[in-house]
C-alpha cells in the first residue's frame, strides 16, 4: 500500500488479494499461528508524525554506531500480533533491540527471537536469544555469550527450541571460529544441550524442520563439495545421511507427514530445478525444467573433484577441476585459477555458468578449496588462523603444480581470478608469485589497516590476523597486498560495487592508484554504480564478464578479443 509493504490474503483457488493490515511502516516478516487464527509480524518502530515530517525534509543525519544505528540510520524492531477475527493488531514486543528472526511456539502463546542492540557491521556476536509471551508479558533473555545464534526452530511438542551457533559454553562463552553446532534449549527448565554429531560439515542451504513427533531434526549439510539431507535423532544425538547425491541438494519444503520433500538440485552440468521425492530420493519427479536450452544447445565443461597435498604442512586439499568440452589432443590448455570468497566459503558441485563460459573459450579451470574453507571440519576451517596470505596461497599453488603435472596444460598461460576474499587472495598472490599472465580481482581488500571501520572484518581481527592495526601493525601490514604492490608483475583488472559496505570501495581505488602510478604493469579498474558486494544488475554482469574475458584473452593468449554484438531489447 503506497510504499509500505503490508499483509494480504488471497484465496488459494483464485481471486483478488485483499490487504488485511494498514501498518504505519513496512512489514518485514510474518508467521501464521498453527490454528490460522492470527499472524505474528515484524516491523520497524514507526517515527512520530513530526519525526517523519522532519526526516522527509532532510533531518537524516546518521549518529554512527549509536543504537540502533550502524553506519546507516536504523530503527529498533517491534513484534505484533494480528487477530484475523477482530482485524486488529496488538503489540507483542517493543524495546531496544533489532530483531533478526523469530519463531512462534506451536500453541501460539510465545515467540522466541534473535535480537541485537544495534546494526553495527562487525558485532554479530552481540546477538542473543529472547523469549516473550504473545500478550507481551514474561519477556526474558535466554542466552548470555559472545557468539551469534540463528535458525530458531520450535519443536512440535513445544518443549524444545533448536538453534544453530558456534561452539562455546552458552552462558558466558567465547566466540570461536567453527562450522557451528545445533543446540537445544529446554523451555521448561532453561537448560541447554549441544548436539555434537553435527559439527564437521556446514549447515548449508535448504530449510530446517522437526519431525511431527519431535524426535528427529532435518537439515541440509555440506561435506566437501556435496550437499545432502541429514537428520539427527535428538535424544540419541545420532546423525544419519538420508541422501547421497554428488551435487547440491537443498530442501525447500516437506509434506505435512514428513514423508515427501520438494527440493532444488544442481551439479556442475545440471542447472538448478525443482524436484519432488521421498526423503531418500526414491523415484524423484522433476517439476521444473527452467533451462532446457542449456542441455540441448550448449556444450558444457566436464568436471571432477581432485585432491592434492599442500607444500605447507602436507595438508590434503580438495578442489573442482574443469576441462573444456572441445579440445585438441596434442594442444596444451590455458588455465584459470578461481579463488573462492569467504575465506570460509567453498566451491561445491553446483552449476556455475561462468565456469562453462570459460570452458567454451577453451580454458581449463581449477577451483581450490584451500585451508579455511567450510565443509571440511573445524580443524581445516581454523587452519588459516595466523596464516592469511601464505597459507591459502601454498594450498592454491600446490594445486596449480598438481594439475600442470597431471593434465595437458600450458604453464605459460595461467590466469587467476577471485571475488571478495578471492579478490583479497588474488591481490596478495600476484605480489608474491609472478607465474600468472593475467589477474582479475573483485571486491577485494588490499590494505587491512585502512579497512578497519569501513568494512566487514571482525573475523580478521578475531582470528585471521589478530588484534588491531594499532596494537599489531607489523602483522596487519605483512598480510596486506598494498605493502608489496611494487612487486606486482601481473596485468590486473579490478572490479568493485560502488555501494559495497563489506569490502569498502576505496580498497580497489587504492590498489589501482598505486599500480597505475608505479607503472610497471597494465591495470584497469571498473566500478559499478548502485552495486553492493556482489554485482546483480544484468547489464553490469555482462560488462564484467566481457571485460574479464577480454583481459584474459589479451594477456594470457595475446588475442584482441571482442564480444559479438547483440540486439538491445
Amino acid at each position: 500500500m503506497g510504499k509500505r509493504d503490508q499483509l494480504f490474503l488471497i484465496p488459494v483457488d483464485g481471486g483478488e488479494a485483499q490487504a488485511i493490515t494498514n501498518h504505519p511502516v513496512s512489514i518485514k516478516d510474518y508467521q501464521w499461528l498453527k490454528d490460522c487464527s492470527g499472524i505474528v509480524f515484524l516491523a520497524d518502530e514507526a517515527r512520530s508524525e513530526e519525526e517523519q515530517k522532519e526526516y522527509e525534509l532532510g533531518a537524516d543525519a546518521v549518529f554512527v554506531d549509536e543504537p540502533p544505528n550502524g553506519k546507516e540510520n536504523a530503527r529498533f524492531s517491534q513484534l505484533w500480533f494480528f487477530d484475523l477475527a477482530s482485524k486488529t493488531a496488538t503489540t507483542i514486543f517493543k524495546g531496544k533491540l533489532v530483531i533478526e528472526e523469530f519463531e512462534v511456539s506451536p500453541k501460539g502463546d510465545q515467540v522466541v527471537f534473535v535480537g541485537l542492540p544495534d546494526t553495527r557491521t562487525n558485532y554479530p556476536f552481540l546477538a542473543e536469544i529472547y523469549l516473550v509471551n504473545r500478550d507481551g508479558s514474561g519477556f526474558q533473555r535466554v542466552t548470555y555469550n559472545q557468539g551469534p545464534e540463528s535458525d530458531l526452530k520450535w519443536s512440535p511438542d513445544g518443549g524444545k527450541i533448536m538453534f544453530h551457533a558456534p561452539y562455546y559454553q552458552v552462558k558466558g562463552g567465547k566466540y570461536e571460529l567453527s562450522n557451528g553446532s545445533f543446540w537445544l534449549y529446554f523451555v521448561s527448565n532453561g537448560k541447554f544441550r549441544r548436539l555434537t554429531s553435527q559439527n564437521q560439515g556446514e549447515m548449508y542451504g535448504g530449510i530446517k524442520a522437526w519431525s511431527a513427533d519431535s524426535r528427529y531434526f532435518y537439515f541440509n549439510e555440506l561435506h566437501g563439495t556435496k550437499t545432502n539431507l541429514y537428520r539427527i535423532d535428538v535424544e540419541k544425538d545420532q546423525l544419519e545421511a538420508l541422501t547421497d547425491t554428488p551435487g547440491t541438494l537443498w530442501v525447500r519444503s516437506f509434506s505435512q507427514d514428513m514423508r515427501k520433500m520438494a527440493y532444488i538440485y544442481q551439479d556442475y552440468q545440471t542447472p538448478p530445478d525443482v524436484y519432488v521425492s521421498d526423503l531418500r530420493l526414491k523415484n524423484p519427479v522433476r517439476i521444473t525444467d527452467s533451462n532446457p536450452w542449456i542441455r540441448k544447445e550448449i556444450l558444457l565443461s566436464s568436471a571432477q573433484v581432485i585432491r592434492w597435498r599442500s607444500k605447507k604442512g602436507g595438508l590434503e586439499v580438495e578442489g573442482m577441476f574443469y576441462l573444456p568440452p572441445q579440445r585438441q589432443e596434442k594442444s596444451k590448455l590455458p588455465l584459470i585459477v578461481h579463488i573462492h570468497g569467504g575465506p570460509a566459503g567453498v566451491v561445491d558441485n553446483s552449476f556455475r555458468p561462468e565456469f562453462h563460459l570459460f570452458g567454451g573459450l577453451g580454458y581449463a579451470l581449477l577451483a581450490p578449496n584451500y585451508r579455511g574453507s567450510t565443509g571440511y571440519g573445524d580443524e581445516f576451517l581454523q587452519a588459516l588462523k595466523g596464516e592469511v596470505g601464505d597459507g591459502e596461497h601454498a594450498d592454491i599453488m600446490s594445486g596449480v603444480d598438481y594439475v600442470l603435472k597431471h593434465y595437458p596444460l600450458n604453464p605459460e598461460q595461467l590466469a587467476v581470478r577471485g571475488w571478495s576474499w578471492g579478490g583479497v587472495s588474488t591481490g596478495y598472490l600476484i605480489t608474491h608469485v609472478h607465474r600468472f599472465k593475467a589477474a582479475s580481482a573483485g571486491a577485494g581488500v588490499y590494505n587491512w589497516a585502512a579497512e578497519t571501520g569501513p568494512g566487514f572484518n571482525f573475523d580478521v581481527s578475531l582470528w585471521y590476523i589478530g588484534g588491531t592495526p594499532w596494537d599489531n601493525p607489523e602483522e596487519w601490514a605483512k598480510r596486506s597486498a598494498i605493502t608489496y604492490v611494487k612487486d606486482v608483475r601481473t596485468p590486473v583488472i579490478l572490479f568493485h560495487g560502488g555501494r559495497d559496505t563489506t569490502s569498502s570501495v576505496n580498497q580497489s581505488l587504492m590498489f589501482f592508484t598505486a599500480l597505475r602510478d608505479i607503472g610497471q604493469v597494465p591495470v584497469r579498474y571498473v566500478k559499478f554504480p548502485r552495486e553492493g558486494h556482489g554485482i546483480r544488475e544484468p547489464r553490469h554482469r555482462r560488462i564484467l564478464m566481457i571485460e574479464e574475458i577480454r583481459w584474459f584473452e589479451k594477456y594470457v593468449r595475446g588475442k584482441d578479443w571482442s564480444c559479438k554484438k547483440r540486439k538491445i531489447s
